[in-house]
């Protein structure tokens, strides 16, 4: 019953935490601190985004390809790798390794300024410890999460397009043109709706992971083992709520929006 307790009062002050941020972001921006947390998250992490969506791209070209050459429909290949990356793999991929990458690095931050009294100080001086680290955080996580998605699900298509071409002998044209029209169809500011409803969900997993981290860094306590604690909650909690996210959000925009 107590871990219970302790898990919704972690997820309530996780909840506090990102309303202030937010709030943060309108009042007192940090343009210059965020600028650089995206260079640090974003930018930084574009090389492992690239790989692992690169190769996953193959993967899951190959395994697909594979299958269906058996009845003479390589073809879908473009559509399945483009919805496969656009509507799930593309996000949940990436927010998976800005878990690894950034969210345990800002637990671990905070975390070490938390038990060495750093935070504290902070709020001697009259500076609110969510403002000055928390919503920089955040912001940048929320935006990079976006981009980085972006970013995957073009290369996981490249991938996928290099071995339906290579091993499964299908064009590149054939390809592309069945990967773009299968993204045709509900647009919203010129962007079909698979591809938009991916990177909100993206953006979405980026704002509550960031928190997560953050919440995790400012409740830490006992030393460096209290630090380590926080680290391995934030991942934990993290990829739970990107797989209860993935789930709930791609259930809400096709049932808004329906199927086709």
């Amino acid at each position: 019953m107590k871990w219970l307790l302790r898990a919704f009062e972690g997820a309530g002050y996780t909840a506090f935490l990102l309303g202030r941020a937010a709030r943060f972001w309108f009042r007192k921006p940090r343009m210059a601190a965020t600028a650089k947390l995206m260079y640090d998250s974003g930018l930084k992490s574009l090389p492992v985004v690239a790989i692992v969506a690169f190769f996953s791209g193959m993967i899951l070209c190959l395994q697909t390809g594979l299958a269906v050459a058996r009845y003479g429909e390589t073809e879908v290949l473009g559509l399945v790798v483009a919805q496969t990356f656009a509507r799930e793999f593309g996000p949940f991929m990436t927010c998976i390794i800005l878990v690894g990458t950034v969210v345990s690095a800002y637990a671990a931050e905070i975390g070490t300024m938390t038990v060495s009294e750093e935070t504290d100080a902070l709020r001697v001086m009259s500076i609110d410890p969510v403002g000055y680290l928390a919503a920089p955080r955040v912001l940048s996580l929320t935006v990079m999460a976006l981009l980085l998605t972006l970013c995957a699900d073009l290369v996981g298509m490249l991938g996928g397009s290099v071995v339906a071409s290579a091993q499964l002998g299908l064009p590149y044209g054939i390809f592309w043109d069945r990967a773009l029209e299968s993204l045709e169809g509900g647009e919203w500011f010129g962007l079909p709706r698979d591809l938009y409803g991916g990177l909100l969900k993206a953006a979405l997993m980026g704002y509550v992971i960031a928190g997560i981290g953050c919440a995790q860094g400012l409740r830490a306590g006992g030393g460096a083992l209290g630090v380590g604690r926080c680290v391995r909650r934030a991942v934990i909690s993290s990829i739970v709520m990107i797989l209860v996210i993935s789930y709930n959000f791609s259930w809400l925009i096709y049932r808004a929006f329906g199927d086709s």
